[in-house]
């Protein structure tokens, strides 16, 4: 139940992170539409103006175009020969030649001239002279002196994004009208003028300008996205590291006062057995010494060797149980390793079991409480021969590496050549009271995790199964409490 919990503790502290990350995400996208839609409303407004100014310069071009074909063209004309007759070719190429003249070097493409009637009476154009053109309303509002202004274009834009080039003509009809000297009021309408300008060049520039502002804010969302991802990966990665670290924690508590509990059960139980248990063992002692039978003996001995075993559970379950306490002194950890191989010399040569010794620590001084240490390394060497009941060969390695935060570490290898650890069971060993063997308590290796973790160091496992076991202890050379007062070992 406490697992579930903590579990959904670690869920429940990701969320809100999760969250942050959806909206800053979000956001994001936001700022991309709005972008588009600045982008297309900066477009649109561009072309009003430049739709604006240009139907401006059409009416500039066409007061002076206006003023030029009257005072050179049609009054000349009319003093000379008595009737405008733009059939004749040389009153024809005169009015061409002022047209030309006055708009020449302007943005202007063409230029019609209508009379009232729509007949085309000049054009810079390959236009038929003398059709009647078909303009309709633009016409009419331009004989009520209005100017009218029609856009022609092909469209290949998607909101005001253009994605293929397209040629934009703008088309403006103003009233040709009689002009009256030393007047600023003009005179009665004689026709329209119809007067072409090819915008294209400047809606090519809006176009460019419109990507360059798109593509400026799409970079910028894109480095901003980029960004943020970054940061929240990292600190996803941090928050978790950080949930699995405190359910690791919170574990390790719970399995601490779960412990604690158990142990004050165990000792209790087992001192009040160990008492009468000494009784028994002593009295068998006793009566084997006194009997002469070898029958007789037989059974009291088998009273004293079990009791003599159930003591050395109760040990076993005490050592569990009592509170350990760190006494450190300076100490090397193969001194430790030899004082164990040397009391289980005789057991490996009884399973023919070979030690293999490879130090290479050199010269160091390791902060460590020597009779926990050696309780320590009992437990792994007993796993080790257990593992070999057939023979083998026990290997022992120490050596001196780096730990994470730059400190040095004494490293301990165990290694037996027996069958090896299941996978599923790998994940159990240090678990109190799990044991594989029939007569086992499951303890040694839990008091082996206690002590190395009271040394402030770590046990790690390698094995796969048919291939022995590596047994890894890495110990810092000095312990905190003992660096940092030098009482708290007492």
């Amino acid at each position: 139940m406490k697992t579930i919990q903590a579990k959904k503790k670690n869920l429940e502290s990701v969320k809100p992170f999760q969250l942050v990350k959806y909206l800053a995400l979000s956001s994001l996208m936001v700022i991309l539409v709005c972008t588009i839609v600045l982008s297309g409303f900066i477009s649109q407004r561009a072309k009003a103006i430049l739709l604006k100014k240009s139907e401006q310069y059409a009416l500039l071009v066409a007061e002076n175009l206006n003023h030029q074909v009257f005072f050179q063209f049609t009054v000349p004309t009319l003093i000379a020969e008595g009737e405008i007759r733009l059939r004749s070719e040389s009153q024809y190429e005169r009015l061409d030649t002022v047209v030309r003249n006055n708009i020449h070097g302007l943005l202007v493409e063409h230029v019609n001239i209508y009379d009232k009637e729509q007949i085309l009476t000049y054009t810079t154009d390959n236009e038929k002279i003398g059709s009647k053109g078909n303009i309709g309303d633009p016409f009419t509002r331009a004989l009520n002196e209005e100017s009218v202004s029609v856009l022609s274009a092909e469209e290949n834009d998607f909101f005001g994004f253009e994605f293929k080039g397209g040629t934009r003509r703008l088309t403006t009809y103003l009233p040709m009208w009689e002009e009256r000297p030393l007047s600023w009021r003009r005179g009665k309408v004689l026709g329209v003028f119809e007067i072409t300008q090819d915008v294209t060049p400047d809606y090519k520039t809006i176009y460019r300008f419109q990507w360059i502002v798109a593509l400026s804010f799409l970079l910028f969302v894109g480095i901003l996205f980029v960004t943020i991802l970054f940061i929240a990966r990292r600190a996803e990665r941090i928050i978790t590291a950080r949930s699995q670290e405190k359910y690791k924690l919170e574990e390790q508590l719970n399995q601490s006062e779960r412990l604690a509990a158990l142990g004050e059960m165990i000792a209790g139980v087992s001192h009040e057995i160990r008492n009468p248990l000494g009784i028994i063992r002593s009295t068998a002692e006793l009566l084997d010494c006194r009997m002469s039978d070898d029958r007789q003996k037989k059974f009291s001995s088998i009273i004293v060797e079990e009791s003599t075993r159930l003591n050395d559970i109760l040990t076993e379950f005490l050592d569990f149980a009592r509170p350990t306490t760190l006494h450190p002194s300076e100490c090397k950890i193969e001194d430790i390793l030899d004082r164990n191989l040397s009391i289980l010399e005789a057991e490996c040569q009884r399973l023919g079991i070979k030690v293999q010794k490879c130090y290479q620590t050199g010269e160091y001084c390791l902060d460590a409480d020597h009779d926990l240490l050696y309780r320590a390394f009992v437990n792994i060497f007993a796993n080790s021969i257990q593992a070999m009941p057939e023979g083998g060969m026990l290997t022992v390695k120490t050596a001196i590496t780096g730990g994470g935060n730059g400190d040095s570490l004494v490293e301990i290898q165990v290694q037996d050549t027996g069958s090896g650890i299941p996978k599923e069971t790998m994940k159990k060993i240090f678990n109190p009271f799990f044991t594989t063997r029939e007569k086992g308590t499951g303890l040694g290796l839990a008091i082996v995790q206690t002590i190395i973790d009271n040394h402030s160091g770590e046990i790690e496992v390698v094995s796969e199964e048919g291939q022995g076991a590596t047994m890894i202890i890495r110990l810092p050379l000095t312990q905190p409490e003992f660096e940092a007062g030098g009482e708290a070992a007492e």
